[in-house]
């Protein structure tokens, strides 16, 4: 349980102002360092913290929490990544109310490029999960499941040129992933 505390204390300090950018510390901390995951089962608890209301982190760290220990465990990990996203942003809260600074501007700008590149090292991830079966760019060995990249480039487009509601899309292409597997 202390093991699942620190993990999740370090996962909601670097969660703050979104769950998507910590996606690789998430999933070093749960699947590479501590194994309570494969990577199938991350990107099954990714989706499932996607349809389920709350933030991202959150959401994953009740699942594994309650997987590892049950209902303590979902506690305690849910408790871990809760509160030091609460302390952490009372202490940025009071210090931005003393402090206007160009420096940390360019610090924020900063923070936001490599949000990017974190979304884009978890998304590239689940991709590979999704179309290849592997959890690395080396380890591909066989072809994309053509099924999965068109329920992926489904869901894109529904999004991006219909702006259709992301839960509307989860539903169609759940359909589609039923029909067609």
């Amino acid at each position: 349980m202390f093991e699942l505390l620190i993990s999740f204390l370090q996962i909601g300090a670097f969660s703050i102002g979104g769950g998507y950018a910590t996606l690789p510390l998430i999933q070093e901390q749960i699947v590479e360092l501590h194994q309570w995951l494969t990577y199938k089962e991350f990107t099954d608890i990714i989706t499932i913290s996607q349809m389920t209301p709350g933030p991202l982190a959150v959401n994953g760290s009740t699942f594994v929490g309650l997987r590892i220990g049950g209902i303590p465990g979902a506690i305690v990990a849910t408790f871990g990544c809760v509160i030091s996203g609460i302390l952490i942003s009372l202490s940025l809260h009071r210090f931005f109310q003393k402090n206007h600074s160009p420096c940390i501007e360019q610090t924020f700008k900063a923070l936001k490029s490599i949000s990017v590149g974190l979304i884009a090292s978890a998304s590239s991830t689940i991709l590979l999960l999704s179309w290849f079966g592997c959890s690395s760019w080396q380890t591909i060995s066989r072809p994309a499941d053509l099924t999965a990249v068109a329920i992926s480039f489904a869901a894109i487009v529904l999004l991006r040129k219909y702006r259709l509601n992301p839960v509307l899309v989860m539903v169609i292409c759940g359909i589609g992933g039923v029909i067609f597997y």
